[in-house]
């Protein structure tokens, strides 16, 4: 078709330049425009080649209306980033910390017992005793249990029943904030209801891990922590501490000296706030808080009083503490406590106060730390942490120009 439009083109040359009347002339021009047909229907007839090419030999690429078509089917689904290039059937979007055989069909008995609740502990192994209590309480309770290892020794736990049964990391001298974040990410632990980043310094003789997630489902808690026994714990915020005839409480009151609370009041540590040594939250909460935490700041002060913007909604009702089941908070100094190689008595120093309280239970991995620490500059450098922190909030608050604070306050300052 393209020959025959050339053809016709040059007829029509041809009849114009006869007209002319000098024979030099009319050839010379004549060969002109033969020249310029011939270049034109190489031109075009290329391209129509290249057309037919690019449809039958896409290379790397597809179609060009098929492609326009597809965007436009498609343009809506959401991909996880990076999946983009997959068929969206073979992305799997979640994963979760359950170990597998290495060979055969999984156990029945297992499946049936899917794991939907996290405990993630930081360990060391002169708290062991008190650990594995923790352990084999939420154990029964079907709970996967994560222990994070800040002393490096993972083999000394072999000789405990559960030892297999439990995912092990180990770092030295890291806190749970750092191990939180690197190996807690929401995407990891998605499938899991609640996530409990605790402590290993806590008595659990009073505390039944079914019950709780009971009594926080019911009450409708994202972020929540069981009470202090305040008689045999260190207490370092006084809504932390247990109310004997009360089943959950969401703020504290207190009407003298500095920072005072009344029922007016909104923000923590009045209300909407939990201690860090053992908090709890839900799948949404942890995702959010998680976003927080910050990979160089591994103490997270200062992260406390900000927990309450990640409670799903009111934070004057969506975080709380639990009294009916509660713990013991044994306020033992862990990282940089005392030198590599010091041996552990069995009790605290008897000028303790909490010595004098403790039940027999209550001090299996108590010490007395007659040997210089590094707990002074550990405290040093959290102080350092939380102002740094603060200022990374007060900088990212101006900046967000479409940031707004749902509690159009400014969070209250205090130190730990």
């Amino acid at each position: 078709m393209l020959m025959k439009l050339c053809m016709q083109k040059n007829m029509k040359s041809f009849s114009f330049v006869s007209l002319m009347p000098d024979p030099k002339a009319k050839l010379y021009l004549c060969s002109l425009l033969v020249a310029a047909s011939l270049i034109s229907c190489v031109y075009f007839t290329r391209n129509a080649f290249l057309a037919k090419d690019y449809k039958v030999f896409p290379g790397f690429g597809i179609n060009g209306m098929q492609h326009i078509a597809q965007t436009d089917k498609c343009k809506d689904k959401c991909r996880p980033l990076g999946s983009e290039v997959l068929p969206e059937g073979i992305v799997s979007r979640t994963s979760n910390l359950e170990m597998r055989p290495l060979w055969g069909p999984i156990d029945e008995k297992t499946k049936a017992k899917h794991s939907v609740n996290l405990l993630a502990l930081p360990v060391g192994i002169k708290q062991k005793k008190i650990v594995n209590q923790m352990v084999e309480k939420f154990l029964e309770n079907d709970f996967v249990v994560m222990l994070f290892h800040y002393d490096g020794i993972v083999d000394e736990w072999n000789d405990l029943d559960w030892n297999g049964r439990v995912i092990h990391v180990s770092a030295i001298n890291q806190t749970k904030w750092w191990f939180a974040r690197r190996f807690l990410h929401p995407d990891i632990v998605s499938e899991y209801d609640y996530i409990f980043l605790w402590d290993e310094d806590l008595g659990v003789e009073n505390f039944d891990p079914g019950s709780y997630l009971s009594i926080v489902k019911e009450e409708d808690l994202e972020i929540s922590q069981p009470a202090l026994d305040a008689s045999k714990s260190e207490v370092h915020h006084e809504i932390t501490a247990r109310r004997r005839k009360s089943r959950v409480h969401r703020r504290f009151y207190k009407f003298k000296g500095g920072g005072r609370c009344y029922d007016n009041s909104t923000g923590p540590p009045c209300v909407g706030w939990v201690e860090m040594m053992a908090p709890v939250f839900s799948r949404a909460a942890w995702r959010c808080a998680w976003y927080m935490i910050q990979n160089d700041l591994i103490h997270a002060w200062g992260l406390d009083f900000l927990l309450g913007y990640c409670a799903q909604g009111d934070r004057t009702r969506k975080v709380g503490v639990v009294d009916s089941e509660y713990i013991v908070h044994m306020g033992l100094p862990t990282l940089g406590g005392v030198s590599v190689g010091h041996k552990l008595t069995d009790e605290f120093p008897s000028s303790s106060a909490q010595a004098e309280n403790l039940s027999d239970s209550d001090t299996l991995a108590t010490s007395a730390l007659n040997e210089f620490d590094n707990r002074s500059a550990v405290r040093k450098q959290s102080y350092i942490e939380m102002t740094i922190f603060r200022k990374r909030w007060s900088d990212a608050v101006k900046a967000d120009q479409c940031w707004v604070d749902p509690y159009k306050q400014t969070v209250e300052q205090t130190v730990h």
